[in-house]
């Protein structure tokens, strides 16, 4: 039996984790959290794909291409277009691949322009505010589909 599939989707300035507010963020990397998700995966018997761009298009494209390859799921960390993006709420929208919203942080304990999630409005669940650990929660979620 195949692998289960689950594309890991991240947005702006995530390439910049460890570095980028620490206080708010933690100093975890990219990578840090990668290498986390991969051992969590391997036990769960799933394949991870994890992207991260800067660019709203590119994330698109890729919730499109999850949908095209048959993953099971993706777990999304659109950063501040969670905030901006009707493009990424109309792409969740539009494909059947569930799809779980993940911050590290909790945007509703931060400032007021980043209570509202478009992301959110499709997304299956949403898990914030537990640094790294969200997207653990976020993978087992998915795992449990």
């Amino acid at each position: 039996m195949a692998k289960r599939l689950v594309y890991v989707l991240n947005g702006p300035n995530l390439n910049l984790l460890g570095l980028r507010e620490p206080e708010i963020y933690g100093s975890d990397t990219l990578d840090d959290i990668a290498a986390m998700l991969e051992d969590r995966a391997r036990e769960l018997d799933i394949e991870i794909d994890m992207r991260q761009s800067n660019h709203e298009g590119h994330l698109v494209d890729w919730l499109h291409e999850a949908q095209a390859e048959g993953a099971h799921a993706v777990l999304l960390n659109a950063g501040a277009y969670t905030h901006t993006s009707i493009a990424l709420l109309d792409a969740i929208k539009a494909i059947s691949t569930p799809v779980f919203e993940v911050h590290l942080s909790d945007p509703t304990k931060r400032e007021p322009f980043r209570h509202l999630s478009y992301v959110g409005m499709a997304a299956r669940e949403c898990f914030q505010g537990h640094g790294p650990r969200s997207y653990l929660l976020a993978l087992e979620a998915a795992a449990a589909l």
